[in-house]
């Protein structure tokens, strides 16, 4: 078998992670000790390509930074959020305005009535979670289940 026919399933989670090319991460710092730093230029290093969203800078990673959703003038397939869960109802609130189809919130980014409003508003949606340790789970389970096939 070749591809990934024998892999098994994925979750929803690992299947935004699939589906998606471009990823708008808010609350992204340019400080490299910064976990949103070290996610994005992670993902970023996978093929993904960022899109950095913080009103205090004007570009990291090499990609122009956008003060907010709204200012994003391309389109992209997910919402990363490195915020406080204080801010993330702002967020959501952004995110359904613009159009978004899905918003993950990182690990320990907690907000049960911000992520049943954006689900109410047809997103699919991940909290409490790392895309990049996410990520890397589901390449070492396609390239543990393509090593059992070969």
């Amino acid at each position: 078998m070749s591809g990934n026919a024998a892999a098994p399933p994925l979750d929803i989670a690992e299947r935004l992670l699939q589906d998606s090319t471009v990823i708008a991460v808010v609350g992204m710092s340019g400080d490299p000790q910064r976990p949103s730093h070290q996610v994005a230029a992670y993902l970023q290093s996978q093929g993904y390509r960022i899109i950095p969203v913080n009103p205090l800078l004007s570009a990291v990673l090499g990609e122009r930074c956008y003060p907010d959703l709204r200012s994003i003038p391309e389109p992209f397939d997910l919402v990363d959020v490195f915020r406080r869960p204080e801010h993330v109802p702002a967020v959501v609130d952004e995110a359904i305005a613009v159009g978004a189809t899905a918003l993950w919130l990182q690990d320990g980014v907690v907000h049960e009535a911000a992520a049943a409003k954006a689900r109410a508003a047809g997103m699919v949606v991940v909290m409490d979670d790392c895309t990049a340790r996410r990520h890397r789970r589901m390449q070492a389970r396609i390239r543990g289940a393509q090593a059992a096939t070969s």
